[in-house]
């Protein structure tokens, strides 16, 4: 059974150290917690009773009851629970504390303890770790979904968990096995299912990690693994929803390099992105698009988003190669255009490219899809459209969400249920 009688860690020297950090920056500065957007769980409080089943709901009624009952049976069962009352339609892409998070232990014999669920906090970490010190960490996203009748649909668990096996053989970490993996996630949302955003309000983002945690002061892998599991409701990723975003082409700096880590969600990816991206929505735009660097000329990847380029019924994207990062709605999006009779291309994509496309959007765990308005390199600007929604990124868009969201039937065998 879960422990919950748990108290928050401390770094050495009194410094306390929250999970989300690791999203940071390699450098760890612990300002940047003072800066980040929260809500206090203590100012959080509870309204909306769900009492969920199969029958009707009833939206005039500040209470939303489902009630469901067996076949040749009159009895009902209800599960009941209270829905967080914070401001739905008023979330962003933002850290909002939950109740409880998953926390794993793995010793450097590859083994991984039992873990458990405690409440969500700062964890306890040596100045001397191996994640603190040589960045060996990583970590996954994935999202969860509240369907009307009131149950929760998962997407692709499996696949992130397979993803970071990969990135902890890269990284020279033990990880979690694929049913490890879904299973604390599993567990993850079920204690924090108030916290799942009301259909079309939202959705669960849970975020994995996996951190070198043990001390070492000689630059080798850490003697002691953690891997943990929080969450957090959002709402979209960019201000602009699912409006048009507009994008401009790096050429001083460059996201990855061939034979380094861009092909995994290692979190030093992250740290160095920042620079350019601040850079780039101080001058109006909404995020970088980088050019491979060795020939400057091909495209590869957003800051977190993979790219996508649109020539009538041909739909294109970079090639995996080492640097690009394969991410998983990236996978379904090409798997959902090829049964819509879209002809799909993984190749080199000269930025020159760009000129003659139709349409341009991006993919991710966050953002799903995002339509491009436009494109800026080398001071010119290309657009795209009459700068609205392209009508193949929202036909795809809508094939997705609909089957994450549990609107459509999934005839794709992606998502999972939650009981």
């Amino acid at each position: 059974m879960a422990s919950y009688d748990v108290t928050a860690g401390r770094l050495h020297l009194k410094q306390y150290l929250s999970p989300t950090s690791f999203l940071k920056s390699s450098n760890f500065l612990l300002s940047t917690f003072e800066t980040k957007t929260r809500y206090s769980l203590a100012s959080l409080k509870l309204q909306n009773q769900f009492s969920f089943s199969h029958s009707s709901v009833q939206p005039d009624s500040s209470t939303i009851r489902c009630e469901s009952s067996t076949d040749n049976s009159s009895t009902h069962s209800t599960d009941t629970f209270e829905l967080a009352n914070i401001c739905w339609d008023d979330l962003g892409f933002g850290l909002v504390e939950t109740d409880y998070m998953y926390v794993m232990k793995c010793s450097n014999d590859g083994n991984f303890s039992k873990g458990e669920l405690v409440r969500f906090g700062n964890i306890e970490l040596s100045p001397s770790s191996g994640v603190l010190n040589y960045g060996q960490g990583l970590f996954e996203g994935l999202k969860a979904y509240r369907k009307k009748d009131g149950s929760i649909l998962m997407f692709r668990p499996e696949e992130n968990a397979l993803r970071m096996r990969m990135g902890a053989e890269r990284m020279c970490m033990p990880a979690p096995t694929v049913a490890q993996f879904v299973e604390a996630v599993k567990l993850t949302i079920l204690e924090n299912k108030r916290w799942v955003p009301p259909a079309g309000k939202g959705s669960l983002y849970i975020r994995p990690l996996l951190i070198g945690s043990g001390a070492t002061l000689y630059p080798s892998p850490a003697p002691e693994f953690t891997f943990l599991v929080y969450v957090s409701p959002v709402g979209n990723y960019f201000k602009e929803g699912l409006a048009p975003i507009n994008l401009v082409v790096e050429n001083e700096y460059h996201r990855a390099t061939p034979g380094g880590t861009g092909g995994i969600k290692a979190i030093g990816n992250y740290a160095s992105a920042l620079k350019p991206q601040s850079a780039a929505k101080a001058k109006g735009y909404s995020d970088v698009l980088y050019l491979d660097s060795v020939h400057k000329r091909y495209l590869e990847e957003v800051s977190s988003c993979n790219v996508f380029v649109v020539k009538g019924r041909k739909i294109t994207t970079p090639e995996i190669r080492g640097t690009i990062l394969p991410g998983i709605t990236r996978k379904s999006i090409i798997d959902v255009a090829r049964k819509q009779d879209f002809q799909v291309e993984e190749r080199l994509i000269p930025v020159e490219e760009l000129l003659e496309a139709d349409e341009v959007f991006c993919t991710g765990t966050a953002v799903v899809v995002s339509p491009v308005g436009s494109v800026t390199y080398l001071g010119k600007r290309i657009t795209f459209g009459d700068n609205g929604v392209g009508v193949v990124a929202q036909q795809l868009y809508s094939s997705l969400t609909s089957l994450q969201m549990g609107l459509t039937e999934d005839r794709m065998g992606w998502t999972v249920a939650l009981n």
